[in-house]
């Protein structure tokens, strides 16, 4: 059906209907621009969390059959007196995977603040 030459020869309804399009495709363009990045953000920590709690429980599980293996397989070696060297060979293991996995990240760490410091430093006397 054509348009109405009343409506047609009316510019504001025309220019209305541009507005009400205008600010739509805004709402569609913040939504897509904002919720979407969200919702795969949560999605990416949700499975970063669900994989860190299944890391560290793997690792504790590990670490609990090296101590019961040690227990048991070492025969009389580790009984009596000696029972604490298993608890402590599973504690130094543990300690070394703690340290494993939080080393080279911690060791750059300075590196990075003073790269930044000098950057913000030279950005300052660049303005001045």
């Amino acid at each position: 059906m054509a348009p109405r030459s009343d409506d047609a020869s009316n510019g504001s309804h025309g220019l209305r209907h541009a507005g009400d399009d205008a600010f739509q495709l805004t709402v569609d363009y913040l939504k897509q621009e904002t919720i979407q990045p969200l919702r795969g953000l949560g999605r990416y920590l949700y499975m970063g969390i669900a994989g860190s709690f299944f890391a560290a429980g793997g690792v504790l599980f590990i670490l609990i059959g090296v101590l019961r293996l040690l227990q048991t397989e070492t025969g009389r070696t580790l009984k009596g007196d000696l029972s604490w060297v298993p608890y402590a060979v599973v504690i130094i293991l543990g300690l070394g995977v703690w340290r494993i996995t939080a080393g080279p990240g911690r060791q750059r760490l300075p590196e990075t603040v003073a790269r930044r410091d000098a950057r913000s430093h030279d950005t300052q006397e660049g303005a001045s």
